[in-house]
């Protein structure tokens, strides 16, 4: 009978997966497993590591017959001898920014990639040192000059070195918050959302002109998952944002706009704890809308009258500030109808002379639509 042992296990930020590697008497093998809230909607992924029986010359149909973790046939595979099992105290796991994927480092070199897009498809994709022909099992991990993962890997391990150090935040806080006090005057008040935990989150909270604005910081230092297997090469322009919200204070009184704008704690950590993102047009369920409406609509769009700037690039990356406006439950059904529902709602809003800034208005949906 096969024997398995588990020799690393690390789990992501949001505890959403949990990367493993398991060692038979055969081979070696790392795996992405998704949680116990998240099995029904993501498959398990895994990657060939190293052989630990000579490589067979055909591809090893009947481990795979049997569910047995199987070897790497010798076409395949850089060394056909039996590779030396793995030494649990050489290996590191580093988990992707977007917290979907992750690499495998062993006595300080990079042995495999399971990247983060490949959560959202049902082909398996991984990268191992090992590999030198694409196969069903990996393929091959090359170098950082062949292989784009191979290049993300270095950076993402520089990544949380330099977020270890603890001297990234004051830079991140400091632009964000100059941009937003250009725009509406001085913080008034600041409302730490992370629970202690990083990445460091927060909301800043100003009054300009008769209207309470409210800010997040700190989103845009991770990606959001999803983008990259959405958007691919444009995935740059739509996987970092900040949330805000603007509320008429003739409509509301600071306690109360208070109360509404703390949607955005829970809406700052969304895109990790649920994998996946937010972008325009998309809708969220909240207890703390007005009453009458049932949660939010999320535009850039709406940001009419000055609600639309340009945010410091974070790694050179675009930062799109999205704003959240109560929508009510017919229209958040309208949004969710189908993929252009939530752009086809915003369409509405505006052409019914709606902005980013709350103020009580007609529903701009039909109960029949």
């Amino acid at each position: 009978m096969t024997y398995s042992q588990l020799i690393a296990e690390v789990t992501n930020q949001q505890q959403t997966l949990t990367a493993i590697i398991e060692q038979t008497e055969r081979a070696a093998y790392f795996y992405i497993w998704p949680t116990e809230p998240f099995r029904s909607r993501f498959a398990v992924r895994g990657c060939w590591l190293r052989n630990l029986l000579p490589a067979p010359f055909e591809e090893d149909s009947a481990a795979i017959e049997q569910g047995i973790a199987p070897l790497l046939s010798a076409d395949c595979c850089r060394t056909l001898e039996a590779e030396p099992p793995l030494d649990p105290a050489g290996l590191q796991i580093i988990w992707e920014p977007t917290d979907d994927g992750a690499a495998v480092w062993y006595q300080g070199q990079l042995l495999a990639v399971i990247p983060g897009w490949s959560l959202y498809q049902n082909k398996q994709v991984s990268f191992s040192a090992g590999c030198i022909k694409e196969n069903r099992l990996t393929a091959p991990l090359g170098s950082a000059s062949t292989n784009h993962y191979y290049a993300q890997a270095l950076a993402h391990r520089q990544f949380w070195r330099d977020w270890h150090d603890g001297h990234l935040w004051q830079p991140v806080q400091h632009d964000l918050l100059q941009s937003y006090e250009s725009h509406y005057g001085p913080s008034l008040k600041y409302y730490t959302i992370d629970q202690g935990q990083w990445p460091p989150m927060a909301i800043s909270q100003h009054y300009h002109q008769g209207v309470w604005y409210f800010f997040t910081l700190g989103m845009c230092i991770r990606p959001m998952p999803w983008v990259d297997f959405l958007y691919e090469d444009l995935a740059p322009q739509y996987r970092r944002t900040e949330l805000a919200m603007a509320i008429d204070a003739e409509v509301m009184t600071e306690d109360n706009a208070i109360q509404m704008a703390s949607a955005l704690a829970n809406y700052a950590h969304y895109p990790w704890s649920s994998l996946n993102w937010l972008g325009e047009g998309h809708t969220l369920p909240s207890s703390v809308a007005p009453v009458g409406f049932e949660g939010f609509l999320l535009s850039a769009t709406l940001g009419t009258e000055g609600g639309q700037f340009a945010l410091p690039k974070r790694e050179g990356e675009r930062v799109n500030l999205l704003w959240a406006t109560p929508v009510t439950a017919t229209e958040q059904a309208f949004a969710q109808a189908d993929d252009e529902g939530g752009i086809q709602l915003v369409t509405r809003l505006l052409q019914y002379g709606a902005t980013h800034i709350f103020r009580p208005r007609q529903q701009v949906v039909e109960q029949e639509e």
